[in-house]
């Protein structure tokens, strides 16, 4: 191979789930559909650079420090899945890749979405540049590799909104890859912001990969499972004719229940903390009070996303000062807004 010295770069943003996915089967494949926004300000940077003059492995930093844990994670995704990629395990031997995000490692936000697709399309535009491949990445092609590596990073490689796992509300869905859902939603949803309250920044004490086999044999999964499935049909529909009701409905119910399975899981776990519970409460006084159509929604963690169009980001950001972050961490937040391009 005469080709050396290349370069590459991508970054792909962190998304947050209206509809959850929780519990997989296979080959990192969805137990139900999930339904997400992507977002702007939160993402993953990753440069590649391939040099046959190299050939000490695979080399990997985040931040510009080795972090062993993530390497072992990309060559043990690599070793499983090379067969889907066009070259060869030499090509990867000669390979760096160095990794930053735009949000702080503490910030409790998950990075696992966008990490992982980021690294799936600079390895696509690797891939390219040595077939002498012009064309774009194919991004139906990097959800599903991405799925493989990250199940939500599948949702991240879209801009907008994206739904992955199979649903009759959505022709062309698949639980092999998300589809997006720009071109079907209302303007609105367009203009949607994400203030992330960071209530706790310590590291989860159950993972998401824990919480997920925990639905193996869950007394709830399959009641959890038609949900979703119901849940996804009614979000569709009010992301085509911009009813926000509904979508402050299931974005709150979603949350609750991804709780919920957390409780009821054997064993049984919370990663909600008191200050989590404060936040959404004095959110549903707001929405009463003030008539704003402000809803939050949760992760696998004890943080809040309070989302809200952008007709009304002056009065929920006093809000947000005036109340909510005294709850966080510091006073931290971030401001996030979906991601259009």
């Amino acid at each position: 191979m005469e080709n050396q010295g290349i370069s590459v770069s991508a970054k792909s943003s962190s998304n947050i789930a209206i509809v959850k996915y929780w519990g997989k089967h296979g080959d990192q494949l969805p137990n139900n559909p999930s339904v997400s926004f992507t977002l702007n300000n939160c993402f993953t940077y990753t440069y590649i650079r391939y040099d046959k003059e190299n050939a000490s492995g695979l080399q990997f930093l985040f931040e510009g420090k080795e972090s062993p844990k993530f390497k072992e994670k990309i060559n043990k995704y690599l070793e499983e899945h090379l067969d889907l990629f066009h070259f060869s395990a030499d090509v990867v031997n000669h390979l760096t890749v160095e990794s930053s995000n735009s949000f702080p490692h503490s910030s409790g936000i998950a990075s696992s979405a966008s990490s992982m697709s980021a690294l799936v399309l600079c390895l696509l535009k690797l891939e390219k540049v040595l077939e002498h491949d012009t064309a774009p990445v194919d991004l139906r092609r990097a959800s599903m590799l991405s799925r493989l590596a990250s199940g939500s990073a599948a949702r991240s490689v879209y801009p907008v909104m994206a739904l992955w796992g199979e649903t009759s509300s959505f022709k062309g869905s698949s639980d092999e890859f998300a589809v997006p859902l720009a071109d079907i939603v209302a303007p609105v949803f367009k203009t949607y912001h994400d203030t992330i309250l960071i209530v706790s920044n310590k590291e989860k004490s159950v993972s998401s990969r824990a919480g997920h086999a925990l639905m193996d044999g869950h007394p709830m999964a399959e009641q959890r499972y038609a949900t979703a499935r119901y849940n996804t049909s009614r979000l569709i529909g009010a992301l085509k004719n911009g009813n926000l009701e509904t979508f402050i409905d299931i974005a709150e119910s979603e949350a609750i229940q991804l709780h919920e399975l957390m409780a009821t899981s054997n064993p049984a776990y919370r990663l909600v903390e008191p200050n989590t519970l404060k936040i959404t409460e004095e959110i549903g006084k707001f929405r009463y009070k003030k008539k704003v159509p402000v809803c939050f929604t949760l992760d696998a963690g004890p943080n809040v996303h309070l989302l809200y169009p952008d007709e009304f980001k002056n009065q929920v950001a006093a809000f947000v000062e005036e109340k909510l972050k005294y709850y966080c961490i510091e006073n931290q937040y971030i401001d996030d807004f979906v991601k259009i391009f």
